[in-house]
Formats: structure tokens, sequence, C-alpha cells
């Protein structure tokens, strides 16, 4: 567990995830870094999140805008036609591969901070969210189970005998967590304007017909809408004895879950150094 100042209220940082989307959290997260800023005891992740408070833990400046703008847009990451010849739409195999060889994460200096990480999955079985408590073993398989969006990522990520997918299918933004975990001021990192809530689409419909042999997973898919309205709820209407403060940008980002296009996504980094700068220059009373 993180190590806490004696009389300090305990912090958490919390992440959404969004696939490409989280080019937004990363220029957040750089700023944060460029600023030493760094007052959390506990962090949250989901997907993308996860993946960017990890390289955020490891203090590898920049790393994720790489992975997203480099890694993550070439042909054989993100491909319709591999998907549509029975593939993975977002092949997450080649790009733990990619990122391994190209851009390798520091897992060392993750686990020896000693800071609470939990990243989100989600359960096959159950459809609820798991909070996996990285190793220096295993921190890489739990990034990669909250990555595998159902459908774009065809199979499961199986890490101690149980059965993943991606966590923004059952917990999409942990906030209520975090205070369940004893955070009273909690920042979340949004990838989607502050008031922007889900709605059913026709992929939840596909989705949760691509999974029915798993009958609680296809319905929590299905569901995913009300799970992210109550998610909202939360960071909107917190308990009495909560702050919660959200980083999030002004107007739908330009980039969707599988932009390609390195302008688009430069520019939604740019949107997250903004927000970044402007929460620093506005600091609530973390520290």
């Amino acid at each position: 567990m993180a190590r806490r100042r004696v009389g300090r209220i305990p912090t958490a940082l919390v992440a959404e995830g969004g696939g490409m989307r989280g080019i937004f959290t990363a220029g957040v997260l750089d700023v944060f870094l460029e600023h030493t800023f760094d007052p959390f005891d506990i962090y949250i992740g989901v997907s993308a999140g996860a993946c960017n408070l990890s390289s955020h833990l490891a203090r590898q400046h920049r790393r994720n805008f790489r992975v997203i703008a480099h890694l993550m847009t070439r042909p054989a990451f993100i491909s319709r036609k591999k998907f549509l010849s029975g593939g993975h739409m977002m092949d997450l195999d080649y790009l733990w591969d990619a990122m391994r060889e190209e851009e390798p994460l520091d897992v060392e200096r993750i686990i020896s901070r000693r800071k609470t990480f939990l990243i989100v999955a989600t359960s096959v079985e159950t459809g609820g969210p798991i909070y996996l408590e990285p190793t220096k073993e295993d921190c890489l398989i739990c990034l990669k189970a909250s990555s595998a969006v159902p459908l774009l990522y065809r199979g499961f990520v199986t890490l101690g005998g149980s059965r993943m997918v991606d966590g923004g299918v059952s917990d999409p933004i942990p906030a209520m967590e975090a205070y369940r975990r004893g955070a009273r001021r909690i920042v979340v990192i949004r990838t989607r304007p502050p008031a922007y809530v889900k709605t059913k689409g026709f992929e939840n419909y596909i989705s949760s017909f691509a999974t029915r042999r798993w009958p609680r997973l296809s319905r929590a898919i299905l569901n995913q809408a009300d799970t992210y309205r109550r998610c909202v709820g939360f960071i909107l209407n917190p308990p009495p004895d909560a702050e919660i403060w959200q980083i999030a940008p002004p107007a739908p980002l330009k980039s969707t879950r599988m932009t390609r296009d390195k302008e688009l996504l430069l520019a939604d980094y740019e949107t997250g150094r903004r927000a970044g700068e402007e929460f620093m220059k506005n600091l609530p009373p973390l520290k």
C-alpha cells in the first residue's frame, strides 16, 4: 500500500480509457511530470488510462505520446482488413510485442515507487470489475487485460486462471473505487467532455451478441451506458466527505477510439497539455 503522511487526506488520480483518445491523458500527465506534481497516494486506470498511468509512474516522459502517435497508428495495430479476415481490429498482441522492442515500460520503477496502482479489468465469468494490483511479473499482462475491448480484440486475456476483458465494460471511470479505497480527494482525467454521458449504441448490441456464450459479460456490455452514467453521476455528485476535480477536454476530442491521423492526435495531445497547465495554474489544495 502507499505510504501516507500522518494527517494527510488520501488522494487519488483516476484515468478514463478511450483508445486513441488517451493521447489527451498523455498530454496532461506529461505536464504533471514536468512540474514534478505527484501528491497522489492511489492511482486507478482503465485501458488506455491505465497504460498512461503506468508510464507516468515509471516517470517515462512522452512515452505514451510515442506509443499512441507512432506504434498505435501503424496498420499492423489497427486494421479493418485484418478484422474482416478473422483477426483483431486492434491487435494488442502486435502492440505489446512492439512496445517491448521499441518502447519498453520500466516496470521495476513502477513497483519500486510503492504507490497503490490499480488496473481495472472485467471478468468474463461475472461481468464485474476486477481491480488488479500489478507486480513486476504480471504488470504488462494486467495492462493488456484492461485494454482488451470485446470484439475489437478477439478473445480474452487470462491471468491467474481468470479470463478478462476491457475494464471500461464494468467500471469505466473508477472514482467510486478510489473512494472505497479511502481517497477523499480525487482527480479524474476524462477523455470526454465533463458532461458527456454515454448512450447505448449499435456497438453494444453487436459486442453483446458476440459474447452471448458468456451471459454475464454479454449483459454487462449491453448495460455499459448505464454503468457509465452511474460513474459520471458519482463524479458530479460526490459524497459530502469527498472532493472530486475533473480534468477533461472542453469539447469532444478530434480523435476517436481508432483514429490514425497523426495531426489529429497531436492536436489532442496539445489539448491535454493545455488542460494540465490550466489545472496546475488553478491548483486545488492537494499537497
